[in-house]
């Protein structure tokens, strides 16, 4: 089984769990911090999941990390049970499955807009707007700037994509011209 699907398990698991007592939002949290620990302490990663040291050893530095964080106990159980079946190091993944499921529930989408230069903040604001009207959700945008666009906008909400680039446009005219030849 691949490791986004083994991913995707642990992340229902907890979700389900979370949604049973209302307190998922504060065990996405949770995850959500343990991951930017994990990500800002590079050196603790690589001393849990080495196999130099004994797994009691690693098992108390994750231990006495743990305590200080004053996680759930459920929290703090998945982490360890994480710990145990040696999936600590597929957190991130787990993580970003656990948000989508979040964000699922909380009727939130995630935005990929790509335009070719940076968007001013009301313009962005505009774009939100629109989008959360198109599709009855709030939106979470992720603004990349792609100079080769042109000019204008690209949008991408899960399946739906809406390309209102001028270089799509451009392509548009350059096969309409094909055709018509």
């Amino acid at each position: 089984m691949s490791n986004s699907r083994l991913s995707q398990r642990y992340a229902k698991a907890l979700f389900s769990l979370g949604q049973e007592d209302n307190a998922f939002n504060q065990y996405g949290k949770e995850l959500e911090e343990f991951t930017s620990f994990c990500r800002e302490n590079s050196e603790f990663m690589k001393v849990i999941l080495n196999p130099i040291f004994a797994v009691e050893d690693r098992r108390r530095v994750l231990q006495s990390v743990l305590r200080q964080s004053g996680f759930s106990v459920l929290v703090n159980n998945f982490l360890n049970l994480l710990f145990d079946k040696n999936r600590i190091d597929a957190i991130e993944d787990i993580t970003a499955h656990y948000t989508r499921l979040t964000d699922e529930v909380s009727n939130i989408a995630h935005a990929d807009i790509i335009t070719a230069k940076p968007l001013k903040e009301k313009t962005l604001e505009k774009v939100v707007k629109s989008l959360e009207s198109l599709t009855s959700k709030k939106i979470k945008p992720e603004v990349k700037a792609m100079p080769d666009l042109i000019g204008g906008i690209v949008v991408k909400i899960g399946d739906l994509v809406l390309d209102g680039s001028v270089k799509a446009q451009l392509e548009g005219l350059k096969e309409s011209f094909k055709r018509s030849e």
